[in-house]
Formats: structure tokens, sequence, C-alpha cells
């Protein structure tokens, strides 16, 4: 390959001229210098004379570098060609292309030339080089197929044009940093070649670019730089900071990365392999998909109406859903009635707080609704302070892994019949039910009670509530710690002191950090056919520990110290356990106590403790209390070696070491954390905390976990979810402002170890927020036929209104690009 030679002023030479002059040895078509003259241009009908590279049995791959600039040529265009080059005589496609290289832009007025290469790739510095035929000539090409790789300053290129902003995706801020800096880029695309091959977070040095306006949601991005990693300077983009990106524009395939700021760049093995991947699906080498993340392929519909008047005919309080193998989709009401119905909270009722946990079924087929079934359950007791409202109810949902077959659904609920008025009781339980298959209709007499343990609801809250099987037939229950919010001024859940009747409801150490108690745990059970259950290995505890000072232990607990994880999940291609749980109210951190609210996610890999109420986040410590002055703190809690000392234990002293979770955030922000001192412990200063997370933003913050999405390529289905969310993790919460709605990616060298994600897409466009979108997110699960439904509570408490709903989101970006029919013959260049 040879090329002409670079200069630095805006070139307007002919090709001709070039080649006239003997700069250029290799025609652009491989024919004689006179094939190669410009011609006139017709340029509304350039679209249809070019002719692109067909399918096989075709010509061979060409790439065309052009490299001119209105200002100073970089420095990076002779190592960016010879690069470019290179991809093309080594690796996995050695041979596949020819590269030819030119500043000239009359290249672009040539439509049967410039037809003839499968991309072009513009290795540019800023400016205006193209006058309006010959930027009517690219577009045609684009128009006709054609592929375009941007490598960094191509985006200052054209900077006048509207559909060169387009094609390039984002034009640089005007205060983006000049100089080199070694900065962190996250890898969210694992599938297109142009970033399969590259670490999860790939470390390198470049010039990093700002965006005047953010491309996400526009474009397919493909990676990012993480900010925190360098200084970005007064025009930094935030923790979405697209740095690669791709899409479908204008009937041709785009790809821009702004990476390759630095000669040096073009020398790095990664970052070839990068353009090596680029070029390959512009040059039709390879299919990819660059739609998965462009917002408009998304569709949000309702699918449930508001109530009738005065029925809760289509929707209860939302709490739990479920989608069963035929698609249809099983949903919870926790309990409280509609907003006409009165509320008991006399405790000298005998009706105090019952309510009705409902289960309706939504049948995609024919887009109905219907009620299957009411319990009568504790659970309404409208709103108030600590000692008036209550979350407990219908609190969780799962379908047997032979649902088809035997219609069972297993239901976690709290049954009103079961309460003790006079010592504030209750119990608690997850019972098998049986579902008419046929009228979608339970059989509430064929009710077999697997496990059941005691509640106070004297004080609310933290319930719980959600359940999951694992890839062995393993139940996983989530119970919440039973435990006031207050009395501990918004830290550690820890103050011995208040009870009623000496049952302890403020100290989660009787509960989240007791070994012989169920709530504030984890449970995973084997659910057997008669209606019982056996204990699974791998469990935290046997059962049957040595006493410790009459200490015991219960075998069902999987996990222990968590505080009220209303939502989990279990990727049954891994057996992974997700889970998300709902922190205390402190705004801020406390040199005294501890750490702020910490809402938290965490990936369970195994058996184990994760801290609550001893320590939240990567291993913070709260302070101890107990009697006789609950108000005075006492010493930090040692995370790697706990010990509940509380009045209140009946369980172990010594406690399994605490292991650090994935993700937590508060008001301050995601990931927060501190420097420590020679003990290990946290300063707690504000002025002294980082993000590690800087994604994730507090307020209100309630957890709710979600899924992990698996790609069916088997599936014919329209409305699936794409692969490239394959393996992703979905978080949200509750609310819909500045707290998260993401799927991340996790380092499965490092995931239930407490190891950071490596990289998170905000879901926000994509299921929608807002007023009239889907503002308070309760639960979210993908069907069997990749779409996704998501339980929206609605915007009252305790109660149904019209907000409460079931939405379904799909997908309509079609298949990748290009057809497989039109990918490029592989063979030997001529």
């Amino acid at each position: 390959m040879q090329r002409t030679p670079h200069h630095r002023s805006r070139s307007r030479r002919g090709l001709a001229a070039a080649v006239a002059a003997g700069a250029l040895t290799v025609s652009l078509l491989g024919q004689n210098a006179a094939d190669a003259k410009p011609q006139p241009v017709d340029t509304q009908s350039m679209a249809t004379t070019l002719s692109l590279p067909s399918p096989p049995g075709g010509p061979n791959v060409k790439v065309l570098v052009f490299h001119a600039s209105a200002t100073d040529e970089s420095p990076t265009v002779d190592a960016g060609i010879a690069a470019i080059e290179k991809i093309g005589l080594t690796g996995p496609e050695a041979g596949r292309f020819k590269t030819v290289a030119t500043d000239d832009p009359a290249v672009f007025t040539n439509g049967k030339q410039l037809g003839k290469y499968n991309a072009v790739v513009f290795l540019t510095g800023g400016g205006d080089v193209l006058d309006p035929e010959q930027e009517s000539g690219l577009e045609a090409y684009m128009e006709a197929g054609g592929g375009f790789l941007g490598i960094h300053d191509a985006a200052r290129t054209e900077p006048y044009s509207d559909w060169f902003t387009g094609l390039v995706g984002a034009r640089p801020a005007a205060d983006s940093p000049t100089a080199v800096q070694r900065a962190t880029v996250e890898i969210g695309d694992r599938q297109h070649p142009a970033t399969k091959n590259l670490p999860l977070e790939w470390k390198r040095p470049d010039r990093w670019l700002n965006w005047a306006k953010n491309p996400s949601g526009d474009v397919h991005t493909v990676a990012r730089v993480r900010e925190i990693t360098y200084k970005p300077g007064a025009g930094a983009n935030g923790w979405d900071h697209p740095v690669s990106w791709c899409r479908d524009y204008d009937g041709g395939r785009s790809f821009y990365t702004a990476m390759g700021g630095t000669v040096d760049s073009f020398a790095e093995t990664d970052f070839r392999d990068h353009l090596r991947g680029a070029l390959a699906w512009t040059t039709r080498i390879s299919r990819a998909d660059c739609k998965a993340t462009i917002t408009s392929n998304y569709k949000a519909e309702r699918v449930t109406q508001p109530n009738q008047p005065g029925q809760n005919d289509q929707i209860g309080e939302p709490h739990g859903l479920v989608v069963a193998p035929d698609g249809r989709a099983l949903y919870i009401g926790r309990g409280g009635a509609d907003s006409s119905k009165p509320v008991v909270t006399d405790w000298n009722d005998p009706n105090v707080g019952k309510g009705l946990g409902q289960i309706h079924v939504y049948d995609p087929k024919t887009k109905k609704v219907t009620l299957a079934g009411e319990l009568t359950v504790f659970g309404n007791k409208g709103g108030g302070d600590e000692l008036v409202k209550v979350e407990e109810g219908l609190l969780g949902i799962e379908l047997d892994p032979d649902f088809e077959t035997n219609g069972w659904v297993y239901l976690h609920y709290t049954p009103h019949s079961k309460i003790d008025r006079d010592k504030q009781m209750a119990v608690r339980q997850v019972s098998r039910f049986t579902l008419d298959l046929a009228t979608n209709k339970l059989d509430l007499s064929s009710e077999k009670v697997l496990l059941h343990w005691p509640v106070q609801i004297h004080s609310c809250c933290h319930a719980g509530g959600g359940m999951a099987w694992d890839s062995k037939g393993n139940l996983y229950i989530a119970a919440g710690d039973n435990n006031s919010s207050g009395f501990s001024d918004g830290y550690s859940g820890n103050n011995p002191a208040p009870n009623y009747k000496g049952v302890s409801f403020a100290d989660a150490r009787r509960t989240a950090g007791n070994t012989n108690n169920l709530n504030g745990k984890i449970l995973r059970i084997h659910p057997e056919d008669d209606g019982t259950y056996t204990l699974p290995e791998g469990n935290l505890f046997t059962g049957k520990e040595p006493d410790e000072g009459g200490g015991k232990t219960r075998g069902e607990i999987y996990v222990m110290g968590v505080r009220n994880p209303a939502r989990i999940s279990v990727d049954k291609t891994t057996d992974t356990l997700y889970a998300g749980w709902v922190g205390p109210d402190a705004g801020a951190p406390s040199t005294t106590w501890g750490p702020a609210k910490y809402d938290t996610f965490a990936a369970i890999t195994k058996a184990g403790n994760h801290g609550w109420p001893y320590c939240m986040g990567n291993k913070q410590p709260y302070r101890d209390r107990n009697l006789p002055d609950p108000s005075k703190p006492l010493g930090w809690y040692d995370c790697d070696h706990p010990r509940n000392e509380s009045p209140n234990n009946d369980g172990l002293v010594n406690l399994p070491p605490i292991t650090s979770n994935t993700i937590w955030y508060s008001p301050q922000g995601g990931g927060v954390d501190y420097p420590r001192d020679a003990n290990g412990i946290p300063s707690y200063k504000v002025e002294d905390q980082k993000q590690l997370l800087p994604w994730l933003k507090g307020g209100g913050q309630a957890t709710m976990n979600g899924p992990v999405y698996r790609y069916d390529a088997a599936s014919t289905s329209a409305d699936k979810w794409p692969s490239y969310w394959d393996g992703k993790w979905f978080v949200g919460d509750f609310y819909d402002d500045t707290q998260p709605r993401h799927a991340v990616l996790t380092d499965p060298k490092t995931v239930g170890k407490g190891g950071l994600p490596t990289h998170a897409e905000s879901l926000k466009k994509i299921i929608p927020v807002g007023a009239d979108g889907i503002r308070n997110l309760m639960d979210w699960k993908f069907a069997p036929d990749g779409s996704l439904y998501v339980l929206d509570y609605g915007r009252g408490f305790f109660t149904s209104d019209s907000k409460s709903a079931l939405w379904r989101v799909t997908y309509k970006g079609g298949e990748p690009t290009p057809a497989a029919a039109d990918l490029a013959r592989k063979a030997a260049v001529q």
C-alpha cells in the first residue's frame, strides 16, 4: 500500500493530479489512472450509482483512510495509518482487506470509485475539510450501505455539518483537557467485535475528550471512561462519559472512538484490537448489534388498567411479581385496602390490621387480568408513626419449577388468623397453593405450610418478602429484620432497651445478627413434593453447631446480616444470588456512630454474614451500644470478628466474619468510602469521603433488586431484549429521581467477594421515569419471551391508586447488522 504525501494545508487537489504526480502507485480502484480521474457528480443520484461490496462471491474488502485537516495535521496520522495497515496484514483477519490512504477530499466525488470501499476511516484533524459536493458524496456512500470509522479528532471535522455530527455522534466540548492522562476505560459491551476481547477495566493513557452533548441513548455506547480515574476538567460529563460508540446511520454503519489521541495509542495491542473489531463491523466482515441501548428502540406499555371504583379488580397494593413459563404474569398486593375501605388500627378490635393479600394474573395472550385469589393477612394499618404503620402482609410469590404441570404457587405472608393481639406477635410463613391453570383461580384449600416463624408486630417495619429458585430446586426466602427504624437516630439498629412485653423491637442483634432467628436473613430450603422441606448443603449453619454459652443456630440460614431485603433473584446460569436491602435513616455520617444510611446490593456466591447491624458497605463499622445506657457509645464493631453481645441474643456470640457488599449508596453518593486509621476505622468525615460508584445517588432510597438477563438465541420472540444485556444485573430503587435504575457488570474474578461493579448502564430512558412513567418501581422480572415486566407501586402508601400498574417493556430495534446475507466474502486480497 502507498499513500499520498502528507501536507498541512487543506487539500483541494483532484485525485487524478495525485496519480499524475506519481504519489499514488496503487489506484483506489485497482484500475488505471484514467479510471481514477474524478468525474462530475450528480449528488441526487449518487446513492443509487455506488457499487458497494457484495455478499459472498463479490470483491475483496478495501478500506480508505482519509486524513485531511484544515488545521495542523496530527502527529498521530502516520502512526494511525501504519496501525490500520498492520491490522489488515495480521491477526484473525490477516489478508482480509487492502488499505489505501489519502488526504485528498476529491475521492468523495466519484461514486464508482468510492463504492469500492467497504469502509472509510476518518483519521482527520479539525476543521472543514469537505466542500458541499464532497460531503454529499460521503452522504451518498453511507446511504448506499457504506461503513465509517472515526478516530479521536474526527469528531472535530466538518464542524458546521449537522449530518456529520450525526455520523460521528457527538462533538467535543470547548474545555476538553489537552494533557495525556492515564485513565480507566469501562467496557460495557462484551459482544461487539471492537470490545469483546478487551479487559473489563482497561487502564491506558490518552487525551480524553469531553462532549458538548452526551450521545448516550442516541448511539450505542460500547465503552466509557471513568472520570474519577483522571482529571476531566470543567467540561466533565460525569459518570456516563462515552468514549467509543456505534450506530446504524443513514443506511450505513458508523463507529467512533475518542481514543487514539496519541502516537503511542496505535502501538498498543489492545487499542489495535479495538480498531480491528471496529473495522470488522464497518467493513461487513462481522455482524454486531449497535442498536441495543438506543432509547427509541424500546417500548414501555402499561398493560393493566386502573381499578374500578371500590375494587381491586386489576391490581392490589403492588408488592411482587413472577412470570410463568407460558408468559402469564402473576403479581401480588401486600394487603393495603382500597382507599375507600376502613383501616382498623385499634389493638382492642379483633379486626386490627386485617387486610386482603391479593394475587392477580395477567395473560398477555388475552390481555386480560384475573383476580386469582385473596388471603386474609395482617397488613392493613395504613400510614403513621413507627407504632402505627405496618409492612407485613402478602410479601412474596414464586412458582414451582414444575408449575406448568402441577400449578404450585408459593406465597410468603403473615396470616391474620395467627396474630396474638395481647403480645402483639404474629407468624410469618411460606405456604404452597395450587393454581387452576385453566381458570387462573387459586385453590385456597390446597395450602401446605412449609416454614413459619414468629415476628413482632408491635412496631413496624422491615418484613422483606422476596423469593427465588436456583437451578438445583432450592428456594431462597428473604426475611427482613423485623426491627423498628427508630430509637437509634438512623444508625445501627442496635438499641437493646425498647421492648413490648419482653420482646425487643429496636435491636436488630435480636434478629439479623442472631444465628438462632430467621428474621434479617435470606433462607435457603429445598421444598419436597409432600409439602415439607429439607436443608441443602452449603448453608451458613448446619443447625447442629455446638452451643456457645447456650447459643443455637438455624440450618435454614444462607445469609445473615440483612436489613430489609424486599427483592432477591438468582441467576440460574451461575446460581449466584442477587439481593438488595434498604438501609437505616441517617442522612449523614457520624464520627460517633458510623456511616450514613446505606442502601445495599450484593452479589452472593456463598453463604455468609453481610453485616447488619454491625457493619455496612465495604465493612464500615458502627459503634456498639448496650445497657444500662444505650445512648452512650461503646467500642467500634470488629467486622472481621463480630460478636453479638446483646442481652436480646439467644444465638451464638461469635459470628461469622462479615463479607463486603457489592454496591452501597447514601445521600452523599454511591460507594462512599473514607480513609481509615491504624485500627481500620473510617474517619466518617464528609470532607474526607470519596465515591467509588459515582453513578449512584441516594435520597429517599429503597432498593429494588432486579434480575440478571439471559438472552435466549433460540427464541423467536419479536419483543426480546437483545443479547447485549446478557449477563447484566438490573439494580434499581423504588424512587426515580437520582436513585439507581441501572444494568451493571461484575467481574467474575471478584463477584461475591466484595468486588465493585466494573460498568453501569442507565435504564431511566428505557424504563421511563416521571409522573406518567414508572415512578415507583416495586418489582421487575424478565418473561420467557425476553420482554421485561415492571410493577409500579403507585403514588400513595399502603394502598393502590390509579398509577398502580403492571408495565411491559419490549425491544423493537431489530437484528444486528449487516444482514447475514450481506457479509463480505472472505477471500485473499487480489
